[in-house]
């Protein structure tokens, strides 16, 4: 059982299918604030569109919903205060989105941290832990799972609390 937290920045990691965004939408409304799902898919196809339908039938009309596929730090920075709790999810999707952007990456994920470092209230981060199969065959996935990896160690590191999700079960790996 993980007990409820009111502030900070949780960053909730796990692999596909692992649990981490029912652990994360649970945590964030057992915080008893205001509950904001910032969504950072993009619908491109009918799977997609299958996936991000599955999650809003989750939540219940408390929460406000904001879809930003790329000025993740913009809107963290607008909308973080005291008495509300922002699920982002999730953080390998703007990666990806970035890429597809051509966006500079390094600069983004500067930015997201330096929001998160200082914004009040609760943020809860979820992500796909990519780093842990097989070497990707391309370029362009390996620069992904490398991207990704890195905007972990970044959150991690200023995290109050990181959490690994792996068959619905927490694994604590950090609690200030």
């Amino acid at each position: 059982m993980v007990r409820p937290v009111t502030s900070g920045v949780v960053l909730v990691l796990g692999g596909a299918r692992s649990g981490k965004s029912v652990f994360a939408e649970k945590m964030v409304l057992d915080s008893g604030l205001q509950p904001l799902y910032l969504a950072t898919a993009q619908v491109w196809d009918d799977e997609m569109r299958s996936r991000v339908d599955k999650h809003k039938s989750r939540r219940n009309p408390h929460w406000q919903t904001i879809e930003e596929p790329i000025d993740l730090p913009g809107v963290i920075e607008r909308e973080a205060r005291q008495g509300r709790a922002i699920l982002v999810d999730c953080l390998t999707l703007w990666v990806t989105n970035l890429m597809l952007a051509e966006a500079p990456i390094a600069d983004r994920f500067a930015s997201l941290c330096a929001v998160l470092d200082k914004c009040e209230g609760l943020v809860v981060l979820v992500s796909n832990e990519v780093g842990l199969g097989i070497v990707p065959d391309n370029k362009m996935a390996r620069d992904f799972r490398d991207h990704a990896g890195q905007l972990h160690q970044d959150v991690a590191l200023l995290a109050n609390k990181v959490h690994f999700i792996a068959a619905g079960l927490p694994l604590t790996l950090k609690d200030d």
